[in-house]
């Protein structure tokens, strides 16, 4: 166990470098990207080095260092938007992208980008929560929603709000529509400095309340009434968990649009690799999300000469996962 908590500090520090590294300008060894570190900290140290190639600079951390962390912020976020979502309602194949939220959240940017009046953040997590409150309700059946019933209604939810998604696409002019399509394919390659200080601050936020309320999700999936009975109030936290995982999920589409079932993927094999327990997976999510989403976002943009949208690499990824995982818990369908 030590080495794997070892390996969940050490490879997003080791992914990262790679990814700073990586670029279709040009690949830099290990010896170049601390020569080029040293250079950009060599003033706050009161010495001055001066590079032959100040562009490879510009594109190092004006370029590629805002990507990377965003990507990294992001793919965390999704990832454990996902596991906090699973373990809420007791479901393995649900994620942000199948409850609706990612779809919602997509419209509610894509609405802000076209009236300009709403700010993007607020509009895109006021519909990612409208959209998870109606996959709830339309679910639930008496007491509690079966398994089956919450993937078909979310899938109906998502598909409404794609259905909305287009007739704005619809109505908008040429440049907005070219903007609004992208962000249903994912755009990392439009990261900046500025997206990167909006999607920070929510992004930190929820998961800081993930990461303390953690180890609560671990009696939610007891039941509710097993959780009562130790002093644990199950509605109080499914709320402030569903919140707190719609917020960033709605920063990471309002940052770079729809990543489809990469909430699906991680928490699965974090769970693989750490077992089921939620306090140690939560900061797995975080770790391997993060990591992955890079190594994903890594192929996309250096596999061929042209940038491939991230959400085609993980809607090919999830697809066959989400089949799998549908066939494997089909026994478990009127639980």
């Amino acid at each position: 166990m030590y080495v794997k908590i070892s390996m969940l500090c050490l490879a997003p520090i080791c992914v990262v470098f790679l990814s700073l590294a990586l670029g279709s300008t040009g690949f830099l060894s290990l010896s170049d990207l601390f020569r080029y570190t040293y250079a950009s900290l060599a003033p706050y140290l009161g010495q001055e080095v001066i590079l032959q190639d100040a562009n490879m600079e510009t594109i190092l951390w004006q370029v590629r260092l805002p990507r990377v962390l965003l990507t990294f912020m992001v793919g965390a976020a999704l990832a454990v938007a996902g596991g906090v979502l699973q373990a809420v309602f007791r479901n393995p194949i649900v994620d942000p992208f199948s409850l609706g939220i990612s779809s919602g959240a997509a419209f509610g940017a894509a609405l802000s980008m076209l009236i300009s009046l709403i700010p993007l953040n607020l509009s895109a997590f006021v519909f990612g929560v409208i959209a998870v409150l109606i996959t709830y309700f339309v679910s639930r059946s008496g007491m509690r929603g079966s398994l089956v019933t919450m993937v078909l209604a979310g899938m109906i939810i998502s598909g409404v709000f794609t259905a909305f998604l287009t007739v704005l696409q619809y109505l908008s002019d040429p440049y907005k529509l070219q903007a609004i399509v992208q962000w249903t394919m994912g755009n990392l390659h439009t990261a900046s400095w500025h997206k990167v200080q909006q999607a920070v601050v929510p992004i930190t936020l929820g998961l800081i309340i993930i990461i303390a309320f953690r180890w609560k999700l671990n009696l939610l999936s007891l039941g509710e009434q097993e959780a009562l009975a130790v002093g644990v109030n199950p509605k109080i936290i499914k709320l402030i968990m569903v919140g707190a995982a719609t917020m960033i999920t709605a920063s990471s589409v309002a940052a770079v649009g729809m990543i489809s079932l990469f909430g699906l993927i991680v928490p699965h094999i974090s769970r693989m690799l750490f077992g089921p327990s939620n306090s140690i997976g939560v900061l797995a999510n975080i770790s391997i999300g993060g990591s992955f989403l890079l190594i994903i976002d890594d192929f996309s943009r250096t596999l061929l000469p042209f940038e491939i949208p991230i959400g085609v690499f993980t809607m090919m990824l999830g697809t066959p996962l989400f089949i799998y995982l549908m066939r494997k818990n089909a026994i478990n369908w009127n639980g």
